[in-house]
This record gives structure tokens, C-alpha cells and sequence, in this order.
């Protein structure tokens, strides 16, 4: 079993058929691919990823003109088969006569634990024991196909979800984002959304990495024996090739493939051996001192400090990140970088191929070794490599800091209207019993103000887009887009205001609730008129418009 020869690839064909092919096969022109087919959203991504990196290691182009090339005409089969060749024995499931894919090269006495911990970050028995498998749910998955246990295991190895123990985090942290550029009208093909995210030899370059090292096992690391950890011991940029970004190895497994016939409990087809558990062992490969990836996005404390991947727990996957994620900006109050294919994209592609582009983000959010959830999102790329990006950032930020401003308004609003208050010692009401300064429930009170604030996120998100169209268009401009800051605090402020009295009044059914009601909606129309702060600024410059 090889994953570049064999034809495993789930895949759906411009004319609806749903196909199996190798991975060489994704460029062909009868009946072209246009998209993967994976059984689980986090897996279509892992897919990605793989044929990215496949991509960038074998058949990455010289410069950006033979990129252009292959982006008007895609390869034929035949010759992507030819290049990716060059790496089949690196891409063996089975480990038994030698090297398989992402396994430890030498064997090890290991604790062996069930596949589906493979599956969406792995778990430990510790996670199992306390019921704390929040988005791997133990028993559902109890045996699947040497070909999704292989991704499974590339998926583990580059998001680097925590273990337990020493069992190392991956080369880009605790569930890092992934960010891809893809075409902005659809349908596309399979290829052109792969090829957007290759980068050229040339810009290749800028990734940390030792390409004296151009033995294969510099960038497939299981080609050899392990660099083991046990006294943290790291792996700098140094001692591999900047290739082996894309195939990471921190952790040592061995899956354990049974020849029998079976069903996959990922895909659901019937198959003819199967992996039911694997081994690991601790101290792998323990990845430090400045790697770099070109689909993630990276913040730094300071100049003295090494890069560090952003983590999807630190986004929110709505427009509050675009700047960070698209033109830089900040995370976690931070300088956020946005990755180098988006700048790639930004500052050549985009106007070479007359597309302005959309970003695709994933990542899973990892709160220490549990996997809690999957996020993903698509962001628009409305802004190129423009010289005015300064404007556009700070505009942005305005924005959403008034945007912000509102909905903890709204939430706190709510709160007094659903909620008798505490009086202090002072004499003072105050709602700390359930909502925070920030707007932040306590004590695991008032869950339905998590998804007022999410509605507001997403039910507000398509016109601050529109807003964002016209402030790009005047971003040569030194004042602030006053017009359209205008549109945009009218839009939410009237947002806000049915919201709250949506829910508030909703609920008022005794003449207490109600008196609540109509008091907390004062409380709200004064904090949407403040006396103080961006928003008071910027409505005294509205009025005189």
C-alpha cells in the first residue's frame, strides 16, 4: 500500500461522478477533479495539506512565470507521476519490511492504544478516563482503512495537538491555524485551488531550513532513525531541510494493520485489511527555534523572540480577525503576520491571474491535550498590496472596536433586563453574579448570551464586507471614511436595539419583568450614545456630515 501510487484519493469530478484516484491523477483534464471528498471537514483540510506539501516537494516551479504557466495550463499525468515517483518509498503504509509513512523507523516496546485516538487529535487514557473526549468520542470509530489511518496520523503529526506526558507538540504548536488561499469564483478545479498555495523556488527561500541536508530523510524524518527528545533536546532549522515543514514527525507511533476483511468505520466501504491500534512511545522529535510555515500565519512577543504559530484557540473565526489574517495586524495583542502564501498571493498572484481571492482558515481548538471543537471559515481577500494598508488597518480596527462596544452593550443590556440585580455594600446594583466587565458570563450563567453574541458576529458580517469594499477604494485617502463609519454605526446600533428588544420584551410577562425591560433598554440607548471613548468621538464627527 503507497498513498502516491495507489488510487485512494476520494474525489468529485466536475461532471458529479465521486471517484477514487492516486494522487498524481488531480491535474488530469477528461472530466477534471474539482474538489476532495474527505468523510470529516477536518480531514478534507488534512487532505489539502498533504497534496499541498506533495506539491511543493515534488513539482514546486522555478519562478513565478513557470507558476503562471502551470496555473493557465496544469501538467498531464504523466509528468506529475514522474516527479512525485521520486518520493514513493517515503509514502508506504505499511512499516513491516521498512520506512512507512509518518511511523517511527525502528520499532519500539509502546503502549498500544485504539485507532480512534488518531482520529481528530489523539486522547489519552487520562482524557478517556474523566469523560473529557469532547470532539473524539471513544467508541465510534474502532477500526478504519491503512489509508485513513495514515492521514489520520498526518493530520496528528502536523497539527501537533497536545499528549500527555512527553509525547512532543508539532512543529507549529497546539492545533495551529492553517490558512489557504482559494479561488473566489466558483466552481474551480481541484488544481487551481492546490496550485495557489505552492510557492515558487524563489520564494521558496525565505523558509528556515538547512538545504545543504537534500538527503530525503532530511525532509521525510521516518526515512531515519528518530532524533529522540528525552531531555528536550531540540530539532532547530538546522538539522533539516526547510521542506520538512510540511512533514513533521514529533510523535513516535507505529500504527498495527491487520489483513482481514473489514468495514471503515471513517468511509464506510468494505476493505481488506485495517487498522484497529497503534503503538507510541514518548520523547519524538522536539521541534524549536524558528520553523516556519508558509500557510500559517505567526505572532511574536518581541524582536529577541522566535515566531510562533498562531493557534485557532486564539481566533474567532469571523471578520474581528480579517486585518491579522489578510494585511497583518494583531492577535492576542500581539503583531500577527499573515502567512507567506497570502502575501505571495497579495503582492503578485493576484493581479497576474485577475482574481482578488478568498482565504480559507481551519484549525482545531485545542485546550490543552482535549480537542474541543473544529473551526473553519472563509475570509474574503479584498485588499492587495496596497500602499495606503495602514489606512485600511486602522479603519478596520475602528470598526470593530465600535462593533465590539455594541454587543457588550447589548449583553450587558440584556442581563438587566433578565436579571434582578445584587446591591453591594455601598448600595450600588451590580450584575458581577452573572456577567463580567468584558461581558463574559460567570459561573456558566446566561448561556443564551454566547449565541446572542454569535448571531451578532455572523448576521452583521456580510454588510461590514460591503463597508470594506468601499474603505479599500478610498484607501489613498488620509481621513477616516467618515461615510461609511456612519453606515456601519447606524447598521449595528439598529441591529442592537431589535435584539435586545427581541429578547427583553420577550420574556417580560409580569409587570417587574417589563419595568426591567424598559429600564435596561435606557441603560443600552445611553451606552449606544456614549459621552466618552471612539464611539462618542466619532458620533460628534457624524453630525457634523
Amino acid at each position: 500500500m503507497n498513498l502516491i501510487s495507489d488510487a485512494w484519493l476520494p474525489v468529485i469530478r466536475v461532471s458529479g461522478t465521486k471517484d477514487k484516484i492516486a494522487p498524481w491523477q488531480i491535474a488530469e483534464s477528461t472530466d477534471p477533479v474539482i474538489e476532495l471528498n474527505a468523510p470529516r471537514p477536518d480531514f478534507q483540510g488534512a487532505l489539502y495539506q498533504f497534496l499541498i506539501g506533495l506539491l511543493q516537494t515534488c513539482f514546486a516551479p522555478a519562478d513565478h512565470d513557470k507558476w503562471l504557466e502551470y496555473w493557465e495550463e496544469p501538467p498531464s499525468g504523466e509528468v506529475l507521476q514522474e516527479h512525485l515517483t521520486t518520493v514513493l518509498s517515503a509514502f508506504n503504509v505499511d512499516g513491516t519490511d521498512g520506512p512507512a509513512f509518518m511511523q517511527a523507523l525502528e520499532d519500539f516496546d509502546g503502549e498500544e492504544l485504539p485507532v480512534e485516538d488518531l482520529v481528530g487529535g489523539a486522547i489519552s487514557d487520562n482524557t478517556r478516563n474523566k469523560n473529557q473526549d469532547l470532539f473524539t468520542k471513544r467508541n465510534h470509530i474502532r477500526q478504519i482503512s491503512p489509508y485513513w489511518a495514515s492521514i489520520a496520523l498526518f493530520n496528528l503529526q502536523t497539527t501537533g495537538v497536545l499528549a500527555w506526558g512527553q509525547h512532543r507538540v508539532g512543529m507549529r504548536g497546539n492545533g495551529p491555524l492553517t490558512t489557504l488561499v482559494m479561488p473566489s469564483r466558483e466552481p474551480s478545479n481541484l488544481w487551481k485551488k492546490l496550485w495557489l498555495n505552492v510557492l515558487s523556488k524563489e520564494e521558496f527561500v525565505s523558509i528556515p531550513g538547512n538545504r545543504d541536508r537534500r538527503e530525503q530523510e532530511y525532509t521525510f524524518p521516518w526515512l531515519a532513525k528518530t532524533r529522540v527528545s528525552p531531555n528536550k533536546e531540540a530539532t532547530s532549522p538546522e538539522e533539516g531541510h526547510p521542506l520538512q515543514v510540511y512533514w513533521p514527525m514529533p510523535r513516535r507511533i507505529r500504527l498495527v494493520i491487520e489483513n482481514s476483511e473489514a468495514v471503515c468505520d471513517m468511509c464506510g466501504e468494505r476493505i481488506r485489511s485495517f487498522v484497529r491500534s497503534y503503538k507510541r512511545t514518548k520523547d519524538g522529535v522536539y521541534y524549536r527555534n524558528g520553523w516556519k510555515h508558509p500557510l500559517t500565519p505567526y505572532i511574536r512577543k518581541d524582536q529577541q523572540s522566535f515566531p510562533r504559530a498562531v493557534v485557532g484557540s486564539k481566533i474567532s473565526f469571523d471578520y474581528r480577525d480579517w486585518s491579522p489574517l489578510t494585511i497583518n495586524g494583531y492577535v492576542d495583542d500581539m503583531e500577527c503576520s499573515r502567512s507567506q502564501i497570502v502575501s505571495v498571493f497579495q503582492s503578485e498572484r493576484s493581479r497576474a491571474i485577475g482574481d482578488s481571492g478568498r482565504l480559507w482558515c481551519f484549525a482545531y481548538d485545542a485546550d490543552s491535550a482535549k480537542v474541543i471543537r473544529w473551526y473553519e471559515a472563509r475570509l474574503p481577500l479584498l485588499c492587495t498590496n496596497h500602499t495606503m494598508t495602514e489606512n485600511i488597518r486602522a479603519w478596520v480596527n475602528d470598526m470593530i472596536e465600535v462593533a465590539k462596544g455594541h454587543v457588550l452593550a447589548l449583553k450587558q443590556a440584556l442581563v438587566r433586563a433578565w436579571f434582578n440585580p445584587k446591591i453591594d455594600r455601598t448600595g450600588k446594583e451590580t450584575w458581577s453574579h452573572v456577567v463580567n466587565k468584558k461581558g463574559d458570563t460567570s459561573q456558566g450563567h446566561l448561556s443564551s448570551l454566547h449565541f446572542v453574541e454569535e448571531d451578532f458576529w455572523k448576521e452583521t458580517e456580510t454588510f461590514f464586507y460591503q463597508l470594506l469594499s468601499e474603505v479599500i477604494r478610498i484607501a489613498d485617502h488620509r481621513d477616516r471614511p467618515m461615510e461609511s463609519y456612519k453606515k456601519w454605526i447606524d447598521y449595528i446600533r439598529n441591529y442592537s436595539i431589535r435584539t435586545f428588544e427581541s429578547e427583553a420584551f420577550s420574556f417580560a410577562a409580569e409587570d417587574r419583568s417589563i419595568r426591567r425591560a424598559v429600564s435596561a433598554k435606557k441603560y443600552l440607548l445611553s451606552e449606544l450614545w456614549p459621552k466618552k471613548g471612539l464611539l462618542a468621538e466619532l458620533n460628534e464627527i457624524i453630525k457634523t456630515l
